[in-house]
């Protein structure tokens, strides 16, 4: 039999050993290579392991030794070395064949690209695209001018009036007419909180996350926030997750799951359903918030303030540790139109589809409640707490809507500041209770499937009295300050 070719980048000496004697256990045929085989499970690949424990027996439990030893011989994530010696090789490779002329190498966009990963100007730059993609974008344009003329001109002064006079001139039920229209009715609640609230907030924010993320700047973002989210028992890759949840906290569960540690995944379950505000509360918050710019500054702080306490004690209650950060760079670069609309269009189908349904499910639960007494029953039962914040009662129902969802509960408290029923202290309390409150009922479940009900109870019965005892304490400092915003 010839020899085998000598390979052109060798794996270092400890892994190259790890790997013959993984191989000289490996009884069984398998559909690749030994030396493959015994590299993914180095890496930790679930589908390898899963294939050598169903055929090799007892000898899986000597391969698990092995990769334990070699971990401990190294001491970091074997995944993350193999991953490191990739990379190495890729450049090496690249290295011999790829030439770029010293005038690209320092041209606008990789100078820039360098600037977004250094606290100066990387932390400027991140106000910018906060201050134009969030503020600006969001709640100025889509919170403030969008949606006042959907709701005002078209559902309160047109469609609304037309869906009440139809289905109370051809249907003699009022139990029938209080589901369809009337206050609480899926077409003159649900679908308006949906469509002429939510829809235009979160479809514009998807727009600007679709430019930012088409541009490379979420990696850039991760790395540069790296070291802040080590005090908080995170690591850059968080980045994604939690920057997904100020679109829906829902999906962001869903995406925390490629977290490497328990603890880390934990922790960012944790810090998306308290202090991450969702699209939808977000910008009605920067909505009605953005005439008072001090009850919005000190808003962003309060939570901002939270999330790092909360992260910060979590990553020193909770066991285990986190894992190194890696993370590919890839070329900073004008967003491309096709990419951009392809993109947002497709997650504005994913709401239209997934959420919109939930909106619709929230009003008929509140009429059914309401017809056998248990919503009146909620709302006294949470009325006391409201008006322990300093908050009127008509403020209750729109706690009890934020369970149900989280922007249906903004669209509640979007309608109180419209309509003038609370002041700008009233609206600070409002907006931080209601950012720090329980998450909504699809982010529960989520928390449920991805963490355990152990894990998801015990974030709600501790976010539950929080939220509560954070607006109480707000509410007896801005007493005491005589501060009037």
């Amino acid at each position: 039999m010839a020899a085998a070719p000598p390979l052109l980048f060798p794996y270092p000496p400890v892994l190259e050993e790890a790997v013959a004697a993984i191989v000289s256990l490996l009884a069984a045929e398998y559909p690749l290579a030994p030396r493959a085989l015994a590299l993914l499970l180095l890496a930790d690949d679930a589908e390898a392991w899963y294939l050598v424990a169903a055929r090799e027996g007892e000898r899986v439990e000597q391969v698990r030794r092995i990769v334990q030893e070699t971990q401990d011989r190294l001491g970091e994530p074997l995944n993350y070395t193999l991953l490191r010696h990739y990379h190495e090789a890729a450049a090496t490779l690249a290295a011999d064949v790829v030439s770029l002329p010293a005038r690209q190498r320092q041209g606008w966009g990789n100078r820039l690209g360098a600037w977004t990963m250094r606290p100066w100007p990387g932390l400027p730059i991140l106000g910018l695209v906060l201050y134009f993609g969030l503020y600006q974008a969001v709640g100025v344009f889509g919170a403030g001018t969008v949606v006042d003329f959907l709701e005002s001109r078209v559902f309160e002064a047109w469609l609304n009036p037309w869906i009440n006079s139809l289905v109370c001139s051809s249907i003699p039920w009022p139990w029938l007419q209080e589901l369809l229209a009337l206050d609480y009715g899926l077409v003159t609640l649900g679908l308006r909180y949906a469509v002429a609230i939510i829809l235009p907030i979160v479809g514009i924010f998807f727009l600007v996350f679709s430019l930012i993320e088409d541009s490379g700047y979420l990696p850039r973002l991760a790395l540069l926030a790296d070291r802040f989210f080590k005090a908080i028992g995170l690591n850059g890759r968080a980045v994604i997750p939690l920057v997904l949840g100020f679109g829906c906290d829902t999906m962001a569960t869903v995406v925390s799951r490629t977290l490497e540690t328990r603890q880390e995944r934990v922790i960012a379950t944790l810090l998306l359903a308290l202090a991450i505000p969702c699209s939808a509360q977000l910008g009605v918050i920067l909505a009605i918030l953005s005439g008072r710019p001090l009850a919005l500054l000190l808003w962003a702080g309060i939570v901002l303030f939270i999330l790092l306490l909360v992260g910060y004690l979590a990553a020193r209650v909770l066991p285990g540790s986190g894992r190194g950060f890696y993370m590919d760079i890839p070329p900073l670069r004008w967003p491309r139109l096709g990419n951009v609309l392809a993109k947002t269009l497709a997650r504005i189908q994913w709401y239209l589809l997934e959420v919109l349904p939930f909106f619709l499910l929230a009003s008929t639960l509140i009429w059914a409640g309401r017809l056998t007494g248990l919503f009146p029953l909620a709302v006294r039962a949470l009325t006391p707490l409201t008006t322990a914040i300093g908050l009127p009662p008509a403020m209750a129902p729109v706690f009890l809507y934020g369970f149900f969802r989280r922007d249906y509960g903004a669209a509640g408290l979007y309608d109180l500041a419209a309509g003038g029923a609370l002041t700008g202290t009233q609206m600070l309390v409002a907006a931080t209770t209601l950012t720090l409150f329980v998450p909504c009922i699809a982010q529960f479940s989520v928390m449920l499937k991805e963490r355990g009900w152990r894990t998801a109870l015990g974030i709600v019965l501790f976010i539950f009295p929080f939220a509560f005892a954070c607006g109480f304490l707000l509410h007896r400092l801005l007493l005491v300050a005589g501060l009037t915003l």
